[in-house]
């Protein structure tokens, strides 16, 4: 066999175990690629169709064009429900970094057990969205609770803070400034990866720590504010199991706590309008949306990169 031949040889011989290489990976994956088709992608564009219809689990879809997106600019309690959840938004994901930035500079430290105070700070956060949780907070806010305890023990008279309508929604929004945790873990890793001698270099110019926070620390991690930053808005927008346990699925008192996705779901499985719920789903995809655009866009002003 001439060389020739031994190197085709080789050649058709490597083609064939790519060729039985990649065709086991497509078996591998397949049932996630079914699961992706199934269970994400199919419904998805499923309640893009049901938006445009009238559809009540029981009979056919009926299709009635844009009525259902037309129907969200007329409706008042919805309104209502986007006033309530751009609150939550917009003061409890600002409280909750700062929270998780303030704490992870105190552990950069250099503090002695580190690994316990990451991990206690860090478990509200995966407890946070249960319902457990939200369950121990109508006790914590309740009127016989911990908080109107400790008040009472200092003279002060308390109130019913899930019940009051004044104060409902900010219960739940010390709540989620409370699981602060997985944000901070990841500020606690980017402070890890500024360089020393920048700090060393300041503190030589005499440079005060307020000075070096705001000229070294916080540039340096803008990348992780703004990563932290996204998605935590999102995170928040989809809030729904504080909203439904501590007001019992009602969005109460007085709608005070009546979340987007808590009015998404009473439309969707309380009054059995899916093709409402399915617009409105839709509607909230677009307000995220909007909301990462602004920040990508506004991005380009204040997050540096150490290039």
């Amino acid at each position: 066999m001439s060389a020739l031949d031994e190197l085709r040889r080789l050649r058709h011989d490597g083609a064939q175990v790519r060729k039985r290489d990649n065709k086991a990976a497509f078996w591998f994956l397949a049932p996630w690629f079914a699961g992706l088709l199934l269970v994400t992608i199919g419904p998805v564009l499923a309640s893009f169709g049901l938006g445009f219809t009238k559809y009540n689990l029981i009979q056919p879809p009926r299709f009635i064009g844009l009525d259902n997106f037309a129907r969200i600019f007329t409706d008042e309690r919805l309104h209502n429900a986007l006033r309530v959840t751009f609150t939550y938004v917009l003061v409890s994901v600002p409280l909750q970094l700062a929270c998780a930035l303030g704490v992870a500079l105190l552990l950069d430290r250099g503090l002695r057990g580190l690994a316990v105070y990451r991990s206690a700070f860090y478990l509200p956060s995966l407890l946070g969205s249960s319902v457990a949780i939200a369950v121990l907070w109508t006790q914590v806010f309740g009127t016989d609770g911990l908080v109107n305890r400790v008040l009472a023990f200092f003279g002060v008279e308390g109130r019913g803070w899930i019940s009051d309508p004044d104060t409902a929604l900010s219960t739940l929004i010390v709540l989620n400034v409370w699981t602060f945790g997985s944000p901070m873990i990841i500020f606690l890793a980017g402070l890890r990866q500024i360089p020393a001698v920048y700090y060393e270099a300041a503190a030589i110019d005499g440079a005060s720590w307020r000075s070096r926070f705001w000229h070294i620390t916080l540039p340096l991690l803008s990348p992780i504010l703004f990563f932290n930053l996204v998605l935590q808005i999102i995170h928040a927008f989809q809030s729904f199991t504080q909203a439904f346990v501590v007001s019992g699925g009602t969005g109460g008192p007085s709608d005070s706590t009546m979340f987007y996705t808590l009015y998404l779901y009473q439309q969707g499985f309380g009054r059995f309008d899916m093709g409402y719920a399915s617009a409105l789903a839709w509607f909230l995809l677009l307000i995220i949306a909007a909301f990462t655009a602004i920040n990508f866009w506004a991005a380009k002003y204040w997050v540096f990169y150490d290039d």
